[in-house]
């Protein structure tokens, strides 16, 4: 059973949101027009910082693909584009060498030499064995490629023509489809691990929340970002295929040309991050609980698109407690209808923001994966891995999915956790649990079986 903070927690998290779902029908109940750009209240978010300074070497940077839309998203970069190891890194960017007769530069007083304080910079010896600080210098990139300005403050990470290619994983966050977004504190946690553990750079989709942006809006949002990524491929390709325009002269006005060219295919920019690491052949789809009915969605599009999308090729998905339901309730339904975090009632009204009053069913296409005609065959689909928990009251109809895709020879596991709680792995409070470290390693386990390029598979 889960533990008893667990169970107080769920208790409080449950009357917060069911108040503010009750509070916004009520408001589209007498006053539909009220809603204006968002609704949401104040939710802590997590500073992007595009730089590997953080612990866990991760960069991070927010881009608005749609600014009518407000579709926005993060790319969790991380930094085994640049060394793929620590020993590579510490070959890479060696300790400075003190002259013959001295003592490393960093105790220069050891050497009987005058030491100079509250220096942040690096300091190098003179002809009449003083150490001596560094005048300030002008300098683009430092050896890991990092962007540095006048004064040597560092801006952020600015890749090179050597860096390493990376699957991409297109992560849907959670929160009934009303709350939740791609730079809160807990999904920016959750993302920097499994990009950590995957090795892979992840892209946070911040889609549209309901009720101001009912259904299709964030399925839509979804695939739009998949299309945005394959675009963003293409136009790698193309600038690729103009010449890089290294050196001056005939090669520099290569590149200039390209530019304009590849610029002229549309409005967005080429996405340096992705342009140089990002391996669109190996793009995976992440979703968290109503991010995994997106995920299902813009997967069974992918599929429908086909070669529309090449380069870019969606090898698997993950389904983390998606949130399913249906008109005819399973076993879970009817057991843990009152299950802690996310209960039945709670989630009907959800889905009471998100679909529209014309097109309310617990049958509808976005909410029963297994209704007739919902999309392409089921053989089609990508390999899918399922997540569920115990004591989840959705976790038959993720279960039943499964087994659907199973039945027609799809790689379709189901890790199932005991004693876990819907959202046991994304949720803020049990993000450090160890139940969650498991479950993305587990993750990580599987994925890595349809990423690994060709000579270096994954096994276990």
């Amino acid at each position: 059973m889960p533990t008893v903070a667990v169970k107080l927690y769920s208790v409080f998290f449950k009357l917060l949101l069911k108040h503010r779902l009750q509070t916004w029908t009520q408001i589209l109940n007498e006053e539909p027009s009220s809603f204006g750009v968002s609704c949401r209240s104040d939710e802590s978010v997590a500073a992007p910082n595009p730089t590997f300074s953080s612990s866990d070497g991760i960069a991070t940077k927010d881009i608005h693909i749609d600014p009518l839309t407000s579709l926005s998203i993060r790319i969790f970069l991380p930094d085994t584009v640049i060394a793929p190891n620590p020993q590579r890194r510490a070959a890479r960017n060696p300790l400075p060498r003190a002259p013959i007769g001295l003592k490393p530069i960093s105790d220069p007083e050891e050497n009987g030499l005058p030491k100079i304080k509250n220096s942040p910079r690096r300091f190098s010896y003179g002809g009449n064995g003083a150490a001596t600080e560094n005048p300030p210098r002008r300098r683009s990139y430092d050896g890991a490629g990092t962007q540095l300005d006048e004064a040597g403050v560092y801006r952020g990470y600015l890749p090179s023509a050597n860096g390493r290619k990376l699957p991409l994983m297109l992560q849907f966050h959670g929160g009934a489809f009303v709350c939740g977004s791609s730079d809160s504190v807990a999904n920016d946690l959750f993302c920097r691990r499994i990009a950590k553990l995957c090795d892979v750079i992840v892209i946070a989709v911040g889609y549209r929340l309901a009720p101001e942006s009912k259904y299709p809006a964030a399925f839509d949002d979804g695939f739009k970002v998949l299309a945005w990524l394959a675009k963003q491929a293409n136009l790698a390709e193309c600038r690729k295929s103009m010449g890089h325009g290294r050196g001056g002269g005939v090669e520099m006005r290569k590149l200039e040309a390209s530019t304009r060219i590849v610029d002229a295919f549309g409005t967005s920019q080429l996405e340096p991050w992705l342009a140089s690491h990002g391996d669109p052949s190996r793009c995976v789809l992440l979703g968290v609980s109503c991010g995994a009915n997106i995920a299902d969605f813009v997967a069974r599009k992918a599929v429908e698109a086909g070669q529309l999308l090449a380069p870019l090729k969606v090898v698997a998905q993950v389904l983390m407690y998606p949130f399913f339901i249906g008109s005819v309730p399973t076993h879970s339904e009817i057991k843990l209808a009152n299950s802690y975090f996310f209960d039945k009632s709670m989630c009907m009204l959800a889905w009471k923001l998100f679909l529209p009053k014309e097109e309310f069913s617990l049958d509808h296409p976005a909410a029963n994966p297994l209704i007739p005609g919902r999309g392409p065959p089921l053989k089609r689909m990508p390999p899918t891995l399922t997540v569920v928990a115990e004591h989840d009251w959705m976790r038959d109809r993720a279960i039943a999915y499964s087994e659907e895709l199973r039945k027609v020879n799809v790689d379709a596991p189901v890790l199932d956790y005991k004693d876990a709680v819907h959202e046991f792995a994304t949720l803020d409070m049990l993000l450090k649990s160890p139940q969650a470290q498991a479950c993305a390693e587990d993750i990580a386990i599987w994925v890595k079986k349809y990423i690994s390029i060709r000579g270096h598979e994954f096994s276990y």
